[in-house]
């Protein structure tokens, strides 16, 4: 804005006026917004999606659900909700562990893949973000051995994981901060009933106000149901 002013021959106030009228104040409205690429693989276990996400430990209820910043307990550390959701079905499974190491993306992944099988879905692909425990040897041999190719996101670029993103999000709303809990221990057990609910029956708007089940071979309610 300084070079405008001292080129045009006008004052800053001026020239900060005018370009916040044309919409111009910063430099980055400058840069050109990348498309936004939707895509959908074309059936059940042509991709999942797989990502990790810290819980505050429940002792007592928290701020988050009474609403007074004086109800925080500190100290009470971390847990970590391990998310899986096959990009085409949309059908999402969760575990909650105690941390987000190497050990514990290892149990989460052989406890997806054989999740999914349950349902008649082979997992042939998995995306994840570049995290210490995806990134390990350990994990690349397991889906090597599961017959499964691992990608990676971009760098800073966690939009390339949206529909995880968007699971957790939905997990974080309805499920982990959707109501008052006593502890850690009843959040967790409440986990496999909204899983039943989001995979079954909840309407989900980009398969057209169906549920996930209802692209998944057979619907097999049964099993999503458990």
């Amino acid at each position: 804005m300084r070079t405008i002013a001292r080129t045009v021959g006008r004052s800053v106030a001026t020239i900060s006026r005018t370009l916040a009228a044309l919409g111009l104040s910063s430099l980055k409205v400058l840069e050109p917004k990348e498309p936004v690429l939707r895509y959908e693989r074309e059936a059940p276990g042509d991709l999942l999606h797989m990502d990790m996400k810290k819980l505050g430990r429940i002792v007592v209820p928290g701020h988050r659900i009474t609403g007074n910043p004086r109800d925080h307990t500190r100290g009470a550390g971390w847990e970590v909700a391990h998310v899986a959701i096959d990009d085409h079905s949309r059908v999402g499974f969760v575990q909650v562990y105690p941390d987000e190491k190497r050990p514990s993306a290892l149990a989460f992944l052989h406890a997806a893949v054989a999740h999914y099988r349950a349902l008649g879905v082979r997992i042939k692909r998995l995306l994840t973000d570049n995290g210490p425990a995806y990134r390990s040897r350990l994990f690349a041999q397991a889906c090597t051995a599961l017959g499964i190719k691992h990608s990676f996101t971009r760098h800073y670029r966690p939009q390339t994981n949206g529909k995880a993103e968007r699971f957790i999000q939905t997990c974080l709303r309805e499920w982990a901060y959707g109501r008052l809990w006593a502890n850690s221990d009843q959040r967790t057990a409440w986990l496999p009933a909204f899983l039943a609910y989001y995979n079954a029956r909840r309407p989900h708007s980009a398969l057209g106000y169906q549920p996930p089940a209802s692209r998944i071979p057979g619907n097999n309610l049964l099993q999503l149901n458990n």
